[in-house]
Parts: C-alpha cells; sequence; structure tokens
C-alpha cells in the first residue's frame, strides 16, 4: 500500500518561513534528508512531488485554502487509500513546539484541512498538527498571525521541532501512525 504524505503551505517567496508554511519545511528536511527522490515540480497534479516506490511526498503548489483540489487529485492518480495519508500543517490552537497526531477529526478552522475534508468527503486521514502558536498569538487577527515569520527564539527552536515531526514521521512509517500518535502527543520540543 503507498503512503501519501503532504506537507501543507502557500507556495511563493513571499511565504516563504512563514508560520502558516511549516508543513512545507517538514516535507522538504523529511526529504532532503532521507532517501527519498528530490520533489520536482508536476505541473499536471499542481505539486512538487518526490514519487518513491512505497511513499508519495507531496507539496501542494496552490494557496492553501485549495490545497483540498491537489490532494484529491493525487489520490486519485496514484490510487491511495484515505487511512494511507498524512497531512502535516500548522495550528494554531497548539502551542509553539508541540505536536500533536490525529486521525477523522474536523478541521478546527484550519481552511487548508478544511479544503481537504471537502474534497474528499471524508475526515478519516491523519494530521501531524504542528504547533505555531507563540507569545504574540492574539495581539494581531489570526489570518495576519499565520503570515507572519516566526520571532528569532522561535527560529532557533525550528530544527528540534521539524527533527521531532521527521522522527514521529518515521515511526508512524515504520510501525503505525498510532504508535506515532501515543509517543508523541505528550511530547513538547522543550522535552527534547
Amino acid at each position: 500500500m503507498k503512503k501519501l504524505i503532504i506537507g501543507l503551505g502557500n507556495p511563493g517567496e513571499k511565504y516563504i518561513n512563514t508560520r502558516h508554511n511549516i508543513g512545507f519545511r517538514v516535507v522538504g528536511s523529511f526529504v532532503h534528508n532521507g532517501q527519498f527522490s528530490p520533489l520536482q515540480e508536476n505541473r499536471k497534479h499542481k505539486c512538487l512531488i518526490s514519487n518513491n516506490p512505497d511513499i508519495i511526498i507531496a507539496q501542494p503548489q496552490m494557496f492553501m485554502n485549495n490545497s483540498g483540489i491537489a490532494v484529491s487529485w493525487l489520490i486519485q492518480y496514484f490510487k491511495i487509500q484515505h487511512e494511507d495519508i498524512i497531512i502535516i500543517h500548522d495550528d494554531l490552537d497548539i502551542p509553539f513546539g508541540d505536536l500533536r497526531i490525529h486521525n477523522n477529526k474536523s478541521a478546527a478552522g484550519h481552511n487548508g484541512v478544511n479544503s481537504i475534508i471537502h474534497y474528499l468527503g471524508t475526515e478519516n486521514f491523519w494530521r501531524f498538527r504542528i504547533g505555531i502558536a507563540g507569545k504574540t498569538k492574539g495581539t494581531i487577527p489570526s489570518d495576519t498571525y499565520v503570515l507572519s515569520k516566526f520571532a528569532k527564539e522561535e527560529e532557533e527552536q525550528l530544527n528540534s521541532l521539524i527533527n521531532e515531526s521527521i522522527e514521529a514521521l518515521k515511526l508512524c512509517l515504520t510501525v503505525s501512525p498510532e504508535a506515532a500518535a501515543q509517543e508523541y502527543n505528550q511530547k513538547s520540543i522543550k522535552e527534547v
């Protein structure tokens, strides 16, 4: 069974290193540090794709709110089961540095996840929810906050957060998503 790993974000220079693009950063590091083919542009599916024998890794090159279009194309083309999908994305409701792994949950206000649920017609897929709520959350509107850059002290901790997410992803793929959820849902980078 092939697995599909999707990192969510917005394409373009303007959005590089914003909070909303943490899914892109995790997936990019996962591909770069693993033994995977490089991410390459696939115009047909409007994604950057790393196509490997058992794992498809992708970064949709549509804006976040349209992520479901790309994900639905990918699952149809590669014949992926919903339970074999892992979506990696930012979460404003989780403190910076915390990771939560869930299946079959609502979008909780995340427009990219909402789009995926809409196009797939189900919530039955795995999600890596990466906390981006820093000290300045609430001082500016949420839509502006998620498109802001990480604070300097957060940027210094991002490598740990990304590495922790990658280790959880490896456990998810080698053992099971349930095992990864059990081990990582209570951790934070402050404990690592």
